[in-house]
């Protein structure tokens, strides 16, 4: 099959990726940080090597504050329902439900009051949108650095440059940013970065991570075991504890730090190659007669289409069971971006890219559509 759902789930890993992960599930079945036996010792070990990779990679102060969790909907979570004790939040109409369903339960519980912001451009939030909404009683700026729909980006820097000195926590959702483009905490100014594994950053499912900078403090969202301070019953005030409860994804964490290496290693590649490859796509696609592209060229592999008077998720059936193509229709867990597009009735069609996809199976796809867009 001809795999185009990145942005849902990486299709390709790295050899490396694979190997250590079956290695670990193979000769290291062992609970981090629970016993004293050398097992035990090298999971812990293994574990911290991954932290110290992440707070490299994405500016981290310590290891300590990298948070170990199961996806990047989990870190944001944590993110949100940890770290905003009230007052005046701002989001946008580019999130995702991991963003904005966390948001709308604490307005609804009237914990925050939320302000949902629709770019004025109809693309990307800008400084100059937040800049009309902030007040001094703004305690969170909620932002994804790429719209999972559309693959447009934001300028992460000049909005945490913003912030910079402000009372308002800076909180990311980079999901589909991760492994495509820099992520830095310290020189983006941002407070609490999320992050999915299985995606840019090329591990196996099942962990995420939240790259917390120095001033933020969230509460712990799970209470558990953590192997530490044992006769306390209260969670541990220390990180990384303080966030993690309970057995860890041992395999799933030890296969993410080799795919943060290989992110680290290709990522002027990666961003190079998919925006050739969507811009190819995005003017190809736009030729077709009935078909309109909502997406720009960009260095995440996100197309989003859709045919004329034919259902996103039928066209994704169709390419699926005739063509033997992988791609996502419908809403992409992204709701409001669809009513700003005005697509809510049908979704859209979303191919999302690798740097491992050739203009081969590139070209199969745009026939197909041609060849739907003609029934």
């Amino acid at each position: 099959m001809i795999y185009l759902d990145n942005a849902a789930t990486g299709g390709y890993k790295p050899a490396s990726v694979t190997e250590t992960a079956c290695s670990v599930i193979k000769y290291l079945n062992a609970n981090v940080g629970r016993s004293g036996h050398r097992l035990s010792k090298t999971a812990s070990d293994y574990v911290y090597s991954c932290r110290k990779k992440l707070a490299e990679f994405f500016g981290a102060e310590s290891p300590s504050r990298v948070i170990f969790t199961k996806n990047c909907t989990e870190s944001l979570n944590i993110a949100v329902h940890g770290g905003i004790k009230g007052g005046k939040v701002l989001t946008s109409t580019l999130e995702h439900n991991s963003v904005l369903r966390p948001l709308f339960t604490l307005e609804k519980e009237k914990i925050i009051t939320l302000c949902v912001i629709e770019p004025e451009n109809k693309r990307y939030i800008t400084l100059s949108d937040i800049q009309k909404h902030f007040d001094n009683s703004v305690t969170a700026v909620c932002l994804n650095a790429v719209s999972n729909v559309t693959g447009e980006s934001v300028n992460l820097k000049e909005i945490g440059g913003f912030l910079k000195g402000k009372n308002a926590l800076f909180i990311v959702d980079g999901a589909q940013a991760g492994g495509h483009v820099p992520l830095n905490i310290k020189e983006q100014n941002i407070d609490m970065l999320a992050l999915a594994g299985h995606k840019g950053l090329n591990s196996i499912q099942g962990v995420g991570a939240l790259i917390l900078s120095k001033r933020a403090n969230p509460s712990a969202v799970y209470q558990g075991g953590t192997g530490t301070e044992s006769f306390n019953t209260l969670q541990p005030d220390c990180y990384p504890e303080k966030l993690e409860s309970g057995t860890l994804n041992l395999p799933a964490i030890c296969s993410l730090e080799e795919g943060v290496r290989y992110a680290e290693k290709n990522l002027s590649y990666i961003g190079t190659e998919l925006y050739s490859y969507t811009d190819y796509l995005v003017k190809n696609l736009a030729m077709i007669e009935s078909v309109k592209v909502y997406s720009n060229p960009n260095r995440f592999g996100i197309v989003s289409f859709k045919i004329e008077s034919f259902p996103s998720a039928e066209v994704a059936e169709i390419l699926s069971s005739k063509y033997d193509i992988a791609v996502r229709g419908g809403y992409h867990c992204a709701p409001l971006v669809h009513k700003m597009l005005k697509t809510e009735e049908d979704g859209l069609v979303r191919a999302s890219l690798c740097m491992h996809n050739t203009k081969r199976e590139l070209n199969l796809l745009i026939s197909a559509v041609k060849e739907i867009s003609s029934f």
